[in-house]
């Protein structure tokens, strides 16, 4: 018995310290681009709360790659909660109608980043914020797994060729391209819809 007890306790002892030199040889994670993404000094939430137009987006998500050429132009409204979290309403058409979807992104530890909780296991999206002027234009990252998007919302429909230029930067600095850069519809938004059209991710 007392044999039988050594082996046991001599297994998980070289069970445990395997474990130990498997974790030692494991490489490090690769650090993401938007580690070094810091959000503008001296903003301030309730300065992003109103009216954006998505101008252009930059991903690698395969529905854009396929329908790309369909776009349809977007809108959304921002409300600060509590002093401290984003409640956003994004409009769009879908099938000549329509919707809203409201999500609510909750503060992560840094400033200007969010937190959306997902549904399902690992589909948490974080929301940064990059380079922003509250009265023209703001620059979201927004990260899902290993995927990572890059939005361009502007006051207006139309932001200028400098703003551009700031975006097509940021593009770049996450290590994506021109390729996967799509641009949207200045015309045609919705700011409304009924309550048949409504997607509210707060309640789900």
């Amino acid at each position: 018995m007392a044999a039988l007890r050594t082996l046991l306790l001599l297994g998980l002892l070289l069970t445990a310290r395997g474990r130990r030199a498997a974790e030692r040889q494991r490489p490090p994670p690769s650090p993401s681009p938007l580690d070094k993404v810091v959000a503008p000094q001296g903003l301030s939430l309730s300065q992003l709360s109103g009216k954006w137009f998505l101008v252009g987006m930059a991903s690698r998500c395969s529905y854009l790659a396929e329908h790309g050429h369909q776009l349809e132009a977007t809108m959304m409204t921002v409300t600060i909660v509590d002093g401290q979290s984003l409640a956003i309403s994004t409009f769009r058409k879908l099938d000549r109608m329509c919707w809203e979807i409201r999500q609510h992104y909750l503060p992560a530890q840094a400033p200007g980043r969010f937190l959306l909780k997902g549904h399902r296991k690992n589909s948490n999206i974080d929301l940064m914020v990059g380079e922003a002027d509250p009265s023209s234009f703001v620059i979201l990252y927004y990260k899902e797994g290993p995927s990572i998007s890059v939005k361009l919302y502007g006051r207006t429909s139309l932001v200028s060729d400098a703003v551009m230029d700031k975006f097509e930067q940021r593009v770049s600095a996450v290590g994506l391209s021109t390729d996967v850069t799509y641009y949207f519809p200045t015309y045609g938004f919705c700011d409304s819809a009924d309550e048949f059209h409504i997607l509210d991710e707060m309640k789900l």
